[in-house]
């Protein structure tokens, strides 16, 4: 099950009138995390599957950021700072006062922000198919991404992403039939502020903020990834000091090819790092 509300905060980005639309599993009463999504997601497509295994332990609150899920657009562009403050502003209405933060993709740039903006309130940190910089492939990657999606060429963008997040196992088999129903079914279910959350790939660079951040932390990377290459996962790690790293086969998309495997690595390694 899962509850449906709306934060309140405010800041100055031009999407700051916006209300975030929340989804809050608490009847664990075990300790707070949050989870921040990735580009062109929304908390139900990328956590849905393991949203009950997370919340079996934990008292679990998200946010869609504008444009993804019940959240309206933003109507001019997003800023990092605000979408982990947020979330913030999320946990602070639900009273969680001390959380782990999960971050998957681009939600990994957004849990880092969350902790070094709220140092004293992040207990451990799981960044799931993410990176520490883009570089000059991934960036053009986004750039293209939120193009695609400024005008409204879905079916483009489709095809673009669909071989970049599936696993090359995966993607090999699909017959044409099945690739084409794959594509057209991404088409159909973009996220309107899609373009807009991959506008915040290109440029990105949080080495030297991650190198302040001094709690547990858990890299899992998608070893089959295309879309984050392994090498940017791996350079993550090593950016962020103390950080274990776990590789888990699948594309981009855990939540869809091993979403058991994911939760199974998330909740081990919050359970041996409680809240502290």
């Amino acid at each position: 099950m899962s509850v449906t509300s709306t934060s309140t905060s405010t800041s100055s980005s031009a999407s700051s009138s916006a209300e975030y639309a929340r989804t809050v599993r608490k009847e664990s009463g075990g300790p707070g995390l949050l989870l921040a999504h990735g580009a062109g997601g929304s908390v139900e497509s990328n956590f849905g599957p393991v949203l009950d295994a997370l919340a079996a332990t934990h008292s679990v609150v998200a946010v869609d950021y504008p444009g993804a899920g019940a959240t309206p657009q933003a109507t001019g562009p997003l800023e990092l700072d605000e979408l982990a403050d947020r979330l913030v502003a999320a946990a602070d209405a639900e009273g969680l006062e001390r959380f782990a933060v999960l971050g998957y993709s681009l939600g990994g740039n957004v849990a880092v922000r969350v902790a070094t903006r709220h140092p004293g309130r992040v207990t451990a940190l799981v960044l799931t198919a993410s990176f520490a910089r883009a570089d000059h492939a991934f960036g053009l990657v986004g750039e293209l991404w939120s193009g695609l999606a400024r005008l409204g060429e879905n079916e483009l963008l489709a095809r673009l992403l669909v071989p970049l997040v599936l696993s090359a196992e995966q993607l090999a088999a699909l017959d044409p039939g099945q690739l084409e129903a794959v594509v057209r079914e991404t088409a159909a279910t973009v996220q309107p502020g899609g373009g807009d959350h991959a506008a915040l790939i290109k440029g990105a660079d949080l080495r030297a903020e991650l190198a302040r951040i001094d709690v547990p932390a858990l890299v899992i990377a998608t070893t089959g990834d295309r879309l984050v290459p392994l090498a940017s996962q791996r350079e993550l790690a090593d950016a962020l000091p103390g950080a274990r790293l776990a590789e888990l086969p699948t594309g981009h998309l855990p939540f869809a090819e091993r979403p058991a495997e994911w939760a199974a690595l998330v909740s081990e390694f919050l359970t041996r790092n409680p809240a502290r």
